[in-house]
This record gives C-alpha cells, sequence and structure tokens, in this order.
C-alpha cells in the first residue's frame, strides 16, 4: 500500500462565491507551501451515568468546523488572496501620475523628487508606497527604480531606493511618469469584505482529496530575520470538510514563480528615517474570528469576524536612548518594511506599512556581545490619514509588485 508523501500533496484554493456554497471545480490556484496544517476537529462528549457495570456505554461526536495554518516564506503575487482577506479590502491599483515635470535633488539618498505642476497629496502617494519614475528623458540612474516614499508634501515627495543605488540629480524634466508599483489593501473604514474560501489538499500518491470548505483567513504572520527568508503563516477556520478519492480542482493555475523575499534585501523605515541595526521583527495581523456551536447542527452556522488587531516585535541593537525614550515617553512612531527578492533596482518586492505604532516594553539582553533591545509592539488606527492626507486612514496598509 502507497504511503502519502508531503512532495506528492498539492494545495489548491479558490474563493467562494458565498458562505454554504463550494467553489466550482474549475479556475482554482495551486499555492506554494512549506507546510499546509488544515484539519477538520470536531467537538467531543461521553454519558456520565453512573452503571452498575461500571462501564461507559457511549461516546459521540460534536460539532463540527476546520482550523490550521498554511506556512509559506514570502513572495510577491502569491498570497495576494489572503493579505486581502487579513485586512478585509481587495488589493487595488493607484492611478499612475502622467505628464509631470520633475526635479530630483540630492547627492545621496534620500532623495527630493519636486514637480513643477499638481499635487502629489491630491494624487494620492502615500509615506510608506514604492514608487518608479519612467518616461520624459530621465537620467537612466533615476528611472525603473524602486524608490520608497519616506515623506510627502504637495510640491516634494523624499525617497530611498530599495537597493540603496545612487540617484543623479537633474531637472525639471517634463513628461514624465510616477507609477505606485503594483496594488495595495489597508483595512478600511468602511465596506469590508468578507470571503470564503474552498481549499484542498490533494494527495496524488493515495488519490485522496481533503476538500475543506467556508475557509476564512483569521490570522497573519509575517517574521523577518536578517540572514533568512521572510516567512509568512495563515491562521485559518472554516465550517466542514468533504473526503474523495478524485481530486476536487482539476487543472487548477499553477502557482507563481516570483523569487522569495529575505531581510537582507530592502528597507526598514521608522518615522521616516531607514534604520539598519535591526536584528528581526516580526508583526501578526489577528481577526479575532470565533465559531459557535448550535442544536439542531452538525456545523457552525458561520465563521464569525471580529476586530482587526496588529502587534509584533521589533529587537534592534542598542545605540542610543532612542528607542528606551519611545518607551519611557509612551511616543508614538511609524513603521514600514519593504522586502525585495533581489538587490536590482527594480526587484519584485511586497512592503509593510504601519503609520502608528505604540511601544509597550523596551528589555534588553547582555553578554559578552552586541546589546540587543526587544520592543513589543500594537499599531493603532490612523484616524488623522485618508484621502489628501500623506497617510493612509489605517491601521497596515500591504503593497505587492506583481499584482
Amino acid at each position: 500500500m502507497a504511503i502519502a508523501t508531503g512532495v506528492a500533496k498539492q494545495l489548491i484554493y479558490k474563493v467562494q462565491s458565498a458562505l454554504g456554497t463550494k467553489a466550482t471545480a474549475s479556475s482554482a490556484q495551486a499555492l506554494r507551501r512549506v507546510t499546509s496544517g488544515l484539519e477538520l476537529n470536531k467537538g467531543t462528549f461521553q454519558s456520565n451515568e453512573i452503571r452498575t457495570d461500571y462501564q461507559i456505554s457511549d461516546f459521540r461526536h460534536g460539532s463540527r468546523s476546520v482550523s490550521g495554518p498554511i506556512d509559506g516564506e514570502l513572495s510577491p503575487g502569491t498570497y495576494g488572496d489572503f493579505f486581502a482577506a487579513a485586512t478585509r479590502q481587495d488589493f487595488a491599483a493607484v492611478t499612475p501620475i502622467t505628464s509631470v515635470g520633475l526635479t530630483i535633488t540630492g547627492s545621496s539618498a534620500p532623495y527630493t523628487v519636486a514637480r513643477g505642476t499638481g499635487d502629489w497629496l491630491a494624487d494620492d502617494v502615500k509615506v510608506g508606497d514604492v514608487v518608479q519614475l519612467s518616461v520624459g528623458t530621465l537620467d537612466a540612474a533615476n528611472i525603473t527604480k524602486n524608490l520608497l516614499v519616506a515623506s510627502v508634501i504637495a510640491a516634494d515627495i523624499t525617497v530611498y531606493p530599495l537597493n540603496g543605488s545612487a540617484m543623479t540629480a537633474e531637472g525639471e524634466i517634463a513628461g514624465c511618469t510616477v507609477t505606485v508599483m503594483g496594488k495595495k489593501s489597508f483595512v478600511p473604514t468602511t465596506a469590508h469584505t468578507n470571503n470564503y474560501y474552498t481549499i484542498e489538499h490533494w494527495h496524488s500518491d493515495i488519490n485522496q482529496s481533503e476538500t475543506f470548505i467556508d475557509c476564512k483567513v483569521n490570522t497573519a504572520a509575517v517574521t523577518i530575520s536578517p540572514s533568512g527568508m521572510a516567512t509568512v503563516n495563515f491562521g485559518f477556520l472554516g465550517r466542514n470538510q468533504d473526503l474523495d478519492t478524485s481530486q476536487y480542482f482539476t487543472s487548477p493555475t499553477a502557482a507563481t514563480t516570483t523569487g522569495v523575499t529575505a531581510g537582507a534585501n530592502g528597507l526598514l523605515m521608522v518615522d521616516g528615517a531607514t534604520v539598519g541595526n535591526v536584528t528581526g521583527i516580526n508583526f501578526d495581523v489577528n481577526g479575532n474570528m470565533s465559531t459557535e456551536e448550535v442544536v439542531g447542527a452538525n456545523v457552525t452556522p458561520d465563521v464569525f469576524a471580529g476586530s482587526v488587531t496588529i502587534s509584533g516585535q521589533l529587537t534592534i541593537l542598542l545605540e542610543d536612548a532612542t528607542y528606551s525614550a519611545m518607551f519611557a515617553d509612551e511616543t508614538e512612531a511609524s513603521v514600514v518594511i519593504a522586502l525585495t527578492t533581489a538587490n536590482t533596482a527594480a526587484a519584485d518586492f511586497i512592503s509593510f506599512t504601519m503609520p502608528r505604532i505604540k511601544v509597550g516594553g523596551n528589555s534588553k539582553d547582555d553578554g559578552q556581545k552586541g546589546i540587543v533591545q526587544t520592543l513589543p509592539f500594537t499599531a493603532l488606527f490612523n484616524g488623522a490619514g485618508g484621502s489628501g492626507i500623506a497617510t493612509e486612514q489605517t491601521t497596515l496598509s500591504i503593497q505587492d509588485s506583481t499584482l
């Protein structure tokens, strides 16, 4: 008898049209993974009768539900659907700014990109956006290069090239285009999405299909270290499972082939300034979802959404009182993490912006090494942001260059 192996297991998913409606079998998406641990769960209970034979006479199964994680290495374009489900807003493109005159100044990063006419704020460019300049007769050092926006006012933006390369001062150069790359999603204030997924484990070596139905993304955890691949973990809650000996999602779209991001490639920015002494950062998006058991049915009626909360931890080498003061004085800050798949100027990337965080501690280790301070933080709603403002009105914004 054949034994199932991990390398023969396929992970495939598709968004459902509604709660209780299993996704149709066509046009599903194969997904890259490190592991997938989705499982059917059941409550169990047994008889408490006192019997003269000193034995238990009945044991029963209760309500069914689905839970478990999908772990992966963070790659652009791969987990966009699940990140959008975590923020509860689909990814959308920002309209490019065309036919604008640009002047670039500065001898080293950050560089200033000024426009002759128009308004960066009105055109919806935000702190934490990654943009590229093109068209016109711009110098080769300034075009098709990922530029992380550190600050925005009506006439100017300041930017850092993600790969650390130099830009060339010039201008005014007419007829340029400025593009916020890929698409963005953020936790919105209204019109939240409510997506359900059908997810299949297809064990091709034993012809066994496990199809999980009415699954929702409850949590999303991102972990970034300086000497490893960035990783992501999505925690799911669902309602039920089907078993079969035939694959349900036949002929799915092939999994993405984009590169994997790493902590060594990209930039971390705190309060508009890049930081180079961080030893690690992670954060969790928690949808605080729940299921409820009901009388007369063996599945929960729904997966119920709660508030979206975001918390994380930053570890950083101790070099001054900046972060100690941030904790002592209860000072708020912004955090931007932009990770690329290579150190080239236009490499694929995914970025995360938290416009407003507050540190909840500042502990330090000790030893014959560089001292590391650990700062747990909570991301807060940025009510001061929004349309025509330099920041989004949200807790977390995500940008993916390949969507």
